[in-house]
């Protein structure tokens, strides 16, 4: 088939990478995101899909919006048979949706009906899932909701970060949606439509959600942080400024340790926080303004007193 990719950001570029080196179709273009300021010259860089893209000849698109005309003649001149999206990051509107003939196949990162939305994997960790996987599906309007054509699974491992697990699912989805193109090509692959069940929403993680509340169980205090790593990242105020908690451990439940709901205790190379349950140890933390550190530097560091808390 003659394949139009869009995708914009690093965990993209694996299906992208799949997609030329399969040998079977010809990604005779690529769409993505206008190009975005970035650093501290805040100099306008290319998306990771552009880049990759550029490296292999292949024609890049970035329509400021996707319904901009220019954008949707350009797309009917190629004639795509069918267009692969992953993390393209704009809402495609019919009039796109209609030009290829097989329509706009999207890769997303969670069993559908799971976790629709922005968010699939930073949430799955959140709610503490044991499995999670991607989906490849026909795209319609709604919200991730059209009829699923293959998945693939994933185990959460306990340490996993939402960095940890997406990595792995980027590189496990590429395959997927390699194959996926392959048997909407040869005709063996069917949509089928999404149960009515099991339907939940991952809304993007906003900063105010990466906050961590420590009257919340130990538990859910390494969920969130594990979450919301590396972005948006959670944190939690020091001293009335904001501290970026990077790694949390579950502590044993030590019967000597006490600790009210955000109270420090500080050992030689331990800090532990006390939570709704039990403490959680502090393994690296960061510092407004600073470098990321271990939590014990950077108690020594602050010279934390007696009966200091965080989340204050």
């Amino acid at each position: 088939m003659k394949l139009v990719f869009a995708g914009t950001p690093e965990v993209a570029v694996p299906a992208l990478d799949a997609l030329i080196a399969s040998g079977r179709h010809e990604v005779a273009a690529v769409v993505t995101r206008p190009d975005a300021p970035a650093g501290r010259g805040r100099r306008l860089i290319a998306s990771p899909v552009a880049e990759r893209a550029e490296e292999a000849g292949i024609e890049v698109l970035k329509p400021a919006k996707p319904r901009d005309e220019e954008f949707l003649a350009r797309l009917r001149e190629i004639a795509p048979d069918c267009c692969p999206v992953v993390a393209y990051g704009a809402l495609l509107p019919r009039v796109a949706l209609d030009i290829p003939a097989h329509g706009w196949v999207n890769l997303h990162f969670s069993l559908l009906p799971a976790w629709r939305g922005a968010a699939p994997v930073q949430h799955a960790l959140m709610a503490g899932d044991e499995i999670t996987g991607a989906s490849t599906f026909l795209i319609e309007e709604g919200l991730d909701s059209g009829p699923v054509y293959g998945t693939v699974t994933e185990e959460v491992r306990p340490t996993d970060t939402s960095g940890d697990l997406l990595t792995r699912l980027a590189f496990a989805g590429a395959g997927l949606l390699a194959a996926t193109m392959d048997g909407i090509e040869d005709g063996t692959l069917k949509a089928v439509p999404q149960p009515a069940d099991g339907v939940t929403i991952a809304p993007k993680i906003t900063v105010e959600d990466a906050r961590i509340d420590w009257d919340a169980p130990a538990l859910r205090v390494d969920r969130v942080v594990r979450g919301c790593t590396p972005a948006p990242g959670a944190w939690t105020v020091f001293r009335g400024e904001r501290l970026k908690l990077i790694q949390v451990a579950l502590a044993p439940q030590r019967t000597d340790l006490d600790l009210a709901p955000g109270a420090l205790a500080v050992g030689k190379n331990n800090v532990y926080v006390g939570t709704g349950s039990h403490p959680v140890e502090l393994l690296w933390v960061q510092a407004q303004g600073k470098k990321p550190m271990r939590a014990a530097d950077w108690a020594r560091g602050v010279r934390i007193a007696s009966g200091e808390q965080v989340g204050v």
